[in-house]
């Protein structure tokens, strides 16, 4: 089951940190009628926490570490299940609609909520949202998933909106041709993982592939980061983890933020994959061993 394209963006903030939202346009109204297109009942928000100031476009994004103890832990633990979406330019903390008064009360202690709305920054009323709201029980002891990481690497990058018609081809090809689509299964061994990623937000396009898979685009119109560091995978789960879970990306988030190493976090229907730093993975692996064998 696909997870519901129409969203709701909003930023969160916290003293001079700040967290903002805007509406996406629904784009599932455009899509044709078809049996093949899957789509979940909820409607989901996004969260962004951000800072310096109350606006997107003079910001500064939070990434998964830093907000790991804040924000994503902090929801696990009051039964709110999320949906992780890291890009080149930020992180997206999906949340149902239906859970926003949990959200805003558990958040609201520490941060200040915002909405967008026509490109300005308003505060959200929280006891508007939250009232008469029943704050859920804390999970004592949510599952901890298997770990699998393959042995490929993998790179982030960004390309200009305006250069995508060069590359048009290569990636429908990528997308929707490629061998990379053909399904392996689950309970196999793997040392390479066909993994494929493309997002465009607000006209921000991401992309995250194999060091193989790269090479089939033009080099000179990706953009990375300056250190055109490689990146290795943990993929989170041994089946299906559906949307009804919580704590899965805190399993991955939290270990990762108490060892301050950095990770773009990628939530699917199927699995949950956390890219962190090549030279990190060594560490990153034996932590969530020793955290999967009871080990804190």
């Amino acid at each position: 089951m696909k997870r519901d394209s129409k969203m709701l963006h909003v930023l969160l903030s916290f003293s001079s940190n700040f967290v903002c939202c805007y509406k996406a346009a629904d784009l599932l109204e455009e899509l044709p009628q078809t049996d093949y297109l899957q789509v979940g009942e909820a409607i989901w928000l996004a969260l962004n926490v951000v800072s310096n100031g109350h606006s997107s476009t003079n910001s500064q994004t939070i990434g998964v570490t830093k907000i790991a103890k804040s924000v994503i832990a902090p929801l696990a633990q009051h039964n709110v299940s999320v949906f992780m979406l890291s890009t080149y330019q930020t992180d997206f903390i999906m949340v149902r609609e239906s859970d926003l008064p949990a959200v805003i009360c558990t958040l609201s202690e520490e941060f200040s909520i915002f909405k967008e709305e026509n490109g300005e920054s308003i505060p959200v009323d929280s006891g508007c949202v939250t009232n008469g709201f029943v704050k859920p029980k804390n999970v004592t002891s949510p599952t901890v998933h298997p770990v699998l990481s393959p042995k490929n690497q993998f790179c982030v990058m960004s390309l200009d909106p305006d250069t995508l018609p060069t590359i048009a081809t290569t990636l429908m090809d990528v997308m929707f041709y490629s061998a990379s689509l053909k399904p392996r299964p689950v309970e196999q061994d793997l040392d390479y993982i066909r993994f494929f990623s493309f997002s465009l937000i607000d006209g921000y396009i991401s992309i995250v592939v194999d060091t193989q898979t790269q090479k089939r685009f033009p080099s000179n119109l990706l953009l990375t980061s300056a250190s055109s560091e490689l990146w290795r995978m943990v993929r989170i789960g041994g089946q299906p983890l559906g949307f009804d879970e919580c704590g899965i990306v805190a399993q991955i988030s939290e270990p990762l933020a108490n060892a301050d190493i950095s990770a773009y976090y990628i939530s699917t229907f199927n699995f949950d994959h956390a890219l962190v730093p090549e030279e990190d993975i060594d560490n990153v692996i034996t932590m969530l061993q020793r955290r999967q064998n009871g080990d804190r």
